[in-house]
């Protein structure tokens, strides 16, 4: 079983886009009902499988699994709801964390937000200039929440 402690970031100014190549990623989301994910993921040209817990706090169990790209092409075009997460992914090494912006695409445009992986809840980590507000118990920036609620359309609701 493996845990997932992650802190989430809105990100400020543009200064993180000279700091690594993105990768576009297309994820989405099959309906549960208990607060658990399941997640189909296609990253450039790899598949994967994710399912999660529900999060206590900043931690959820995580198992994900490698699946071929075209059944996750399949999966997320015949059991996967819509809209789905469209956004592109920036890997940046800092101070012995990997910091991972997402800029996002189609109904959740204009959305840029960062997370960070942590080894233990109470781990203390350095915050990039370009980190903004702290967003990691707004369950609003959770991608499976953006895949039912865009956030294009939160003026509206």
């Amino acid at each position: 079983m493996a845990t997932e402690i992650e802190r989430k970031f809105l990100v400020k100014g543009d200064e993180w886009r000279s700091l690594a190549k993105g990768v576009v990623y297309r994820q989405g989301y099959i309906n549960t009902e208990n607060g658990c994910t399941v997640r189909v993921r296609l990253v450039g040209d790899r598949g994967y499988l994710t399912l999660k817990s529900a999060t206590v706090g900043i931690s959820r169990t995580e198992y994900e699994y490698d699946i071929p790209a075209e059944d996750a092409r399949e999966m997320l075009e015949t059991l996967c709801d819509r809209p789905q997460i469209e956004k592109t992914r920036y890997k940046i090494s800092r101070d012995g964390v990997i910091w991972e912006v997402d800029e996002f695409a189609g109904e959740n445009q204009g959305l840029i937000m960062a997370e960070v992986e942590l080894t233990d809840e109470n781990q203390t980590i350095e915050l990039p200039d370009w980190i903004g507000k702290e967003v990691s118990g707004d369950h609003r920036y959770f991608n499976s929440y953006l895949a039912q609620h865009p956030f294009s359309k939160w003026s509206e609701e």
